[in-house]
């Protein structure tokens, strides 16, 4: 079964799309990019927030997520020549074709570089997916999830539909709240200061707001504030010191945009050389003393079951060579 047109529009050029079975579960926004080829995400969320895409007649968010059946109103867009990006530089392509770590008949795994977004948009010519899709032209390639651009370590994306319904379901497992455990995720940091032994658990809602510009920035919201924070839970292991810092392993439950950021930020422990949620002065003795010039997060493994747990995957990415080397030299 696959997208369905109605053979009768409401306006000159807008169509209603039908949802198919297979699609039920994918967000608004995704579901937009394959209808609206060539579209910049940030006219995908344009045309959302503007009211001129509707479901069953109704206003929706990008993040609402789809079902079977529903009637999905998709107006016209403009794209203008600038829209035709040409194709990936030959650097970033080796860049990418270089960093598969795991493949299988369902599954591609890379260990994204630091400084490669997730996907284009924003000024952003070409990110992970859209130059995997350029190495990869007769495959259907989609993103399981998202890694924030400076971030780097695994990232995974679905070879096959069915794979990226029963992932994104497991998704949804962890973000129903603490303790949903669809996907084991594992990262590894290095927090500015001293952490105490053992593990630190912050369970800490989390608020996306958007400053003037459209760029989003995240709040840990507690007190009276906390009801309108979304939940999010991350757990803070302390491996060693290096150098007065903390190089730690961090679990989180949920997966909340800057997560592990914010909540470092909130029990004073900021990820070394973030610039938006660090600590600027600790950033630039760690730049002089030990060129560590990126953010000091690394998406190390995640652990799922497809075929209803049946079939279990450990991905891992080990860590990077800069990362390795800061480490180093921190003593």
């Amino acid at each position: 079964m696959t997208d369905q047109t109605t053979p009768s529009s409401p306006s000159p050029g807008v169509r209603m799309v039908r949802v198919a079975g297979d699609r039920a579960g994918q967000r608004l926004d995704n579901f937009l990019l394959g209808q609206l080829k060539g579209a910049p995400k940030s006219l995908i969320y344009k045309i959302i927030r503007s009211g001129q895409v509707r479901i069953n007649g109704g206003r929706a968010k990008p993040d609402t997520r789809l079902q079977a059946d529903d009637e999905v109103r998709v107006p016209p867009v403009r794209l203008t020549a600038s829209s035709d990006k040409g194709v990936p530089a030959r650097g970033l392509l080796d860049a990418l074709e270089a960093s598969i770590v795991f493949e299988d008949a369902r599954l591609l795994a890379i260990s994204k570089p630091s400084g490669i977004a997730s996907h284009g948009g924003s000024g952003i010519g070409f990110g992970v997916i859209e130059t995997l899709r350029a190495l990869r032209p007769q495959q259907s390639l989609e993103l399981v999830h998202r890694l924030d651009r400076d971030t780097s370590g695994l990232m995974v994306i679905a070879k096959k539909r069915a794979a990226l319904v029963e992932l994104q379901a497991l998704m949804r497992e962890d973000s129903a709240g603490p303790g949903g455990g669809g996907l084991r995720k594992r990262y590894l940091a290095l927090l500015a200061g001293r952490m105490p032994d053992g593990v630190m658990s912050v369970d800490v809602p989390l608020h996306v707001g958007l400053r003037q510009g459209g760029e989003r920035h995240v709040q840990a919201m507690t007190g009276g504030n906390a009801a309108s924070g979304k939940p999010s839970l991350s757990h803070f292991k302390m491996l060693e010191r290096r150098g007065g810092q903390s190089y730690c392993e961090v679990r989180i439950e949920t997966g909340r945009t800057h997560q592990i950021r914010v909540h470092a930020r909130h029990i004073g422990h900021p990820v070394a050389g973030d610039d938006k949620y660090g600590d600027p002065e600790a950033n630039r003795r760690l730049r002089e003393q030990v060129g560590l010039r990126r953010l000091f997060l690394h998406a190390a493994s995640l652990e799922f079951a497809l075929d209803a747990g049946c079939s279990p995957y450990v991905l891992n990415a080990p860590l990077d060579q800069d990362l390795v080397a800061v480490l180093d030299r921190l003593g």
